[in-house]
């Protein structure tokens, strides 16, 4: 990993001692880095960050607060005050602590933090570069050719810029699916650079392709998590990830299961994929006691009915990533099915070497492939869809309080709700895109974009103001990235490179 100048200390995995939270204070007092947004933006730059010390009170005055809570609903011109980490009070004109730092909210829509539940992370640094691949082309390219050329440092500055992203995104929490593993060297530098960040996340500790049993109990799990996990109660926490298992009758993945059980980890693992993940995994995990309600599985597009209806049973989670499941090929995004039987749905982006990171286009693509089918299915028998069964707050609720209860954080995170953390986003609805706002609901899933995140709180502390991100982040997390990057070029070779960006035409297979 990176060493600022002047340092004195080896490279090395003890990242924490030089953790950029301790000094993201100071470092804000110099002022934020612009990101392109709003026509508020540039006088925005030219003004002085307002000052958001370690445990200020803060108030969001005079906005539209949409809560996510049934209870709540959508309040206008409305005050959200924020006091400990935990939101406090939402109402007009509410009497606040006379040092609380205030922001304005007209114009704007404040939003629950936004959860991403399913993102590798560890794959940014070659953001782009399979845009046109299938998940055949995915497999081939990084898991047989490339995955063995990343290092510690490589892992770190991509994790470090995926949560940038996130961040400057509006996705206050983000499950980084890290399946690349292989030693702990590599899972401290994960580790490191989710809680770098200053925003909450959950390290899914994975490492693809080799089976659970032959990595969960050699002892790095446990290290990490004795030294890095052992409280629940900090904003990086810790569970599993893991791909195929439950598919052999004879369940050689035991072991890892009950360590996952015994240790309090939650298991998340890449489910009903085409040609991959048959059904024989969740009879496998219902027979063998481990069909949990701890477990989330991923993509889920190719499975019987019977198994969604034990995966229901079970208080199991689904995480849908519409824009790889459209684009790659795993199985139609199953949201409908879902649905029918009651299953908890959230949302993911899944990686960036294909797609956005963005939670506005993960619910666009969600609505889109819903409705789309729905409409394809009535067409075919002659019929027409008159009124559309998933609706934008369906989406809304996934993207939020969704990813919260497929965390097992429903108590805690997922609406704006007084006594709940104060993950918090605040969105410009004075944009050209917005304008005028009718329908806050509506208008976050269908027109709202990343540009127009102009406040992203976490835990009642902010970390991009004004359409800013503060604390030096993104500065940093570039500059690694860029280099990891040319590492990596530089090991997979020029004529890899280009080939792998211009895969042959459409051919089956």
């Amino acid at each position: 990993m990176d060493k600022d100048s002047g340092s004195g200390e080896a490279a090395g995995p003890h990242l924490r001692r030089r953790s950029l939270l301790g000094a993201a204070a100071g470092i804000a007092a110099a002022g934020g880095v612009g990101v392109a947004g709003g026509p508020a933006r540039a006088e925005a730059a030219a003004r002085p960050e307002p000052s958001f010390a370690p445990g200020r009170s803060v108030v969001f005055r005079n906005a539209t607060v949409v809560t996510g809570d049934p209870r709540l609903g959508v309040r206008y011109e409305s005050d959200v005050l924020v006091i400990g980490g935990t939101v406090r009070a939402i109402g007009r004109n509410l009497s606040v602590p006379g040092d609380a730092a205030v922001i304005d909210g007209r114009g704007a829509i404040v939003m629950p933090g936004m959860i991403d539940t399913h993102r590798h992370m560890w794959q940014t640094v070659i953001r782009g570069l399979g845009a046109e691949w299938t998940i055949a082309n995915y497999f081939g390219w990084i898991y047989e050719r490339w995955a063995s050329f990343w290092r510690p440092e490589d892992l770190y500055a991509s994790s470090l810029l995926s949560m940038a992203e996130s961040i400057n995104a509006g996705v206050t929490t983000t499950v980084d699916w890290s399946q690349d593993l292989r030693s702990y060297d590599y899972a401290e530098a994960a580790a490191e650079a989710l809680f770098d960040s200053g925003a909450r996340a959950r390290l899914a500790y994975g490492y693809s392709f080799i089976p659970p049993q032959d990595w969960v109990l050699k002892g790095d799990v446990a290290r990490l998590q004795r030294e890095r996990f052992s409280s629940n109660d900090q904003l990086v926490t810790l569970q599993l990830a893991w791909d195929g298992t439950g598919t052999e009758r004879a369940f050689p993945e035991r072991p890892a299961w009950e360590f996952a059980r015994a240790h309090h980890l939650p298991v998340t693992m890449h489910s009903g994929v085409r040609n991959w993940m048959a059904d024989e995994q969740i009879l496998n995990l219902r027979d063998n006691g481990f069909l949990l309600p701890t477990n989330t599985y991923v993509h889920c597009g190719t499975m019987s009915e019977s198994n969604y209806q034990l995966i229901a049973d079970s208080g199991g989670t689904v995480s849908i990533a519409a824009e790889s499941e459209l684009n790659a090929g795993q199985g139609y995004p199953p949201t409908g099915r879902i649905r029918a039987h009651g299953i908890p749905v959230s949302l993911s982006s899944d990686t960036q070497v294909w797609w956005s990171a963005d939670m506005f286009a993960a619910m666009r693509a969600t609505l889109n492939a819903d409705r789309g089918i729905d409409h394809y299915r009535a067409h075919g028998q002659g019929k027409t869809v008159v009124n559309n069964n998933l609706r934008t707050q369906d989406v809304l609720h996934f993207a939020t309080q969704g990813g919260a209860d497929t965390l097992g954080e429903s108590a805690r995170l997922g609406s704006i709700t007084p006594g709940k953390f104060a993950d918090l986003v605040m969105v410009r609805a004075d944009t050209p895109s917005m304008v005028p706002l009718i329908n806050p609901v509506h208008q976050l899933v269908f027109h709202a974009q990343r540009g127009e995140v102009d406040t992203v709180m976490v835990h009642g502390r902010v970390l991009k103001h004004d359409g800013r991100l503060l604390g030096g982040l993104f500065p940093r997390a570039r500059r690694l990235a860029e280099a990891s990057m040319n590492h990596l070029r530089d090991r997979i070779g020029e004529q890899q490179w280009s080939q792998s960006q211009d895969p042959p035409p459409f051919e089956m297979g």
